[in-house]
């Protein structure tokens, strides 16, 4: 990798948070992308031909695996426009809903909180280990990078391509990845494996939950892992000029005021995990995750005159059952997805680096016009690739 990206014009760089169900937002944005690229490429054209780096924590990092994964003919498992339609099929199973809502359901959800994960996560370990098979992380149709996070030893762990194509002890198969990226504290069981290297009889073990608790937002991870390639062969850190990146994030409900400093003073331990069906704790820590990041790589971008360069496309308008990571019926998923189509036409915005929030900026269209233009930049930096 560190030699073709010397060579290369442009990294291209493509980042998906994490957040459950909501990642029908990306999912939407994506499936209008990847038609883009058809319409300037060529009816086989799928994502996976143009990003150098495609990046996905916990439900993202599903959708990475489903981009990039190879099928029996060795092109992308799934097209992005069918990204949805595995949603809708899926997650209703991966998050059973209960059939009835009243007092006494909310009390033995409330107790089975206590008593362990909301969901058993078997659905999921069986669908992702039917789907993937034993393919592994080496396998992958373009580089990957999805973190999650190790409880035994408290630090990050980042799974990815490169690493597994030098390491056979990093090479873990695709579905224990999809697994421990998106087992959410509280939500569904941690989980364990083991790597093991025949050759060198050697084993390495696993004990992982969602690689939101490292990196919701996995931007600035995919841009560091890129310099740290270079730095390792001798080159010169990659600058933002000569990087191209869409981060995708799956939508916020920072206008709703969730919470407030004179009720959370009151609360003890349980009010922080679950308080009136929400999770704050969960809701902080990823929400501060991925502004954080987009701060940090809006100014990394901005400082160098090269904000064309970086698109982040965030909705921060969220509210009740849409802004949640779990409520999978038809009629929320239904709403997801006309979301994510209402986000195409909202205009571009920006974080302001003095408050935090999302500006409009004047003069750069609509979402969906920069994607088009977004388009057309990544099919005119695989020709250049190609024609090298």
């Amino acid at each position: 990798m560190a030699t073709s990206l010397e060579k290369r014009k442009m990294v291209t760089v493509l980042s998906i948070d994490g957040g459950g169900i909501k990642g029908i937002i990306p999912g939407t944005i994506l499936a209008f992308l990847e038609s883009k690229l058809q319409e300037l490429d060529g009816r086989n054209a799928r994502l996976a031909d143009y990003f150098d780096i495609v990046a996905g924590t916990s439900t993202g990092g599903l959708v990475t695996t489903m981009l990039t994964a190879p099928n029996k003919d060795k092109r992308p498992m799934y097209e992005a426009k069918d990204i949805n339609n595995f949603y809708f099929e899926h997650t209703p199973k991966i998050f059973p809903q209960s059939s009835q809502k009243n007092f006494l359901t909310s009390i033995q959800s409330a107790v089975g909180a206590m008593m362990g994960p909301k969901y058993d996560g078997k659905y999921l370990r069986t669908m992702t280990s039917k789907l993937l098979g034993d393919l592994t992380l080496k396998d992958t149709l373009t580089n990957v990078i999805i973190p999650a996070f190790d409880i035994k030893h408290l630090q990050p762990v980042i799974f990815s391509t490169i690493d597994a194509k030098e390491c056979s002890l990093k090479n873990a198969k695709l579905s224990d990845i999809c697994i421990s990226t998106s087992a959410a504290p509280s939500f569904l069981p941690a989980h364990y494996f083991e790597v093991q290297d025949n050759q060198l009889g050697k084993t390495r073990t696993f004990d992982l939950v969602d690689g939101g608790v490292a990196a919701n937002n996995p931007t600035m991870m995919a841009v560091s892992h890129i310099n740290r390639e270079m730095l390792k062969h001798g080159s010169e850190p990659m600058d933002a000029n000569r990087l191209l990146v869409l981060s995708l994030g799956t939508g916020t409900a920072k206008f709703e005021r969730k919470y407030s400093a004179i009720a959370a003073s009151k609360w003890g331990l349980i009010n922080w995990m679950f308080h009136n069906g929400n999770t704050p704790m969960i809701d902080i820590f990823s929400d501060a995750s991925s502004d954080m990041v987009d701060i940090h790589v809006s100014t990394l971008f901005q400082s160098l005159n090269a904000k064309d360069n970086y698109l982040r496309i965030q909705d921060d308008s969220l509210s009740g059952e849409e802004a949640s990571m779990d409520i999978a019926t038809e009629k929320n998923l239904k709403r997801l997805v006309e979301i994510g189509k209402g986000l195409l036409k909202k205009p571009v915005s920006r974080v302001n680096l003095d408050t935090g929030k999302y500006e409009k900026c004047e003069g750069e269209g609509t979402y969906e016009e920069a994607l088009v233009d977004f388009a057309k930049r990544l099919v005119e930096g695989k020709k250049l690739r190609q024609h090298k």
